[in-house]
């Protein structure tokens, strides 16, 4: 008789526990650890039950070189999760110019944006992001570009109430 092993399987419990190992991977940038299971096969663009990849969440929480590994393994920097948010929006929020910088540098455009049209621009102006709104307009972003509900970077400076922001763009304009 000979003596064939079957490959061990997970059950559902383990696959989840596995599943939320790697989404903490990420969310604590273990670039090496997220290169080796990437390399193993991990699907890149895996998603967790709020829409975000593993590259969401690595940018998000500011792990540039867990970013990096991920880019350089496909992941894609233009899928939104369940809030409509993409990596590069999430850093304007974040306020990490490194990343926007690291993310645009990898091939992302300076006006991304998911559904709802919202601009990393957009962001940065709605939270007063003075920096990151010079960097982008400096490389091209679009201050008259229109999210889903037509409010520009300048609507969402003056909506939230962020000033410095909302002058800058009113110079333009004006």
């Amino acid at each position: 008789m000979s003596d064939q092993r079957q490959p061990a399987t997970m059950n559902d419990d383990e696959a989840a526990a596995f599943v939320s190992q790697v989404f903490d991977c990420a969310r604590q940038g273990d670039a090496q650890m997220l290169g080796r299971l990437l390399g193993s096969g991990l699907p890149v663009n895996l998603r967790n039950h709020k829409g975000d990849t593993l590259l969401m969440l690595a940018s998000y929480h500011g792990h540039h070189e867990a970013v990096r590994v991920l880019l350089e393994h496909g992941a894609d920097p233009l899928i939104a999760n369940d809030n409509g948010q993409l990596p590069i929006a999430g850093a304007a929020f974040k306020g990490d110019l490194k990343m926007i910088q690291l993310l645009m540098e990898q091939g992302v455009v300076v006006d991304a944006a998911a559904a709802d049209g919202r601009t990393a621009l957009m962001l940065a102006a709605m939270f007063n992001r003075t920096e990151i709104l010079d960097f982008l307009l400096q490389h091209g972003a679009d201050p008259r570009r229109q999210d889903a509900r037509g409010a520009t970077a300048l609507d969402a400076a003056r909506t939230m109430g962020a000033t410095d922001t909302a002058a800058r763009l009113e110079a333009l304009a004006g």
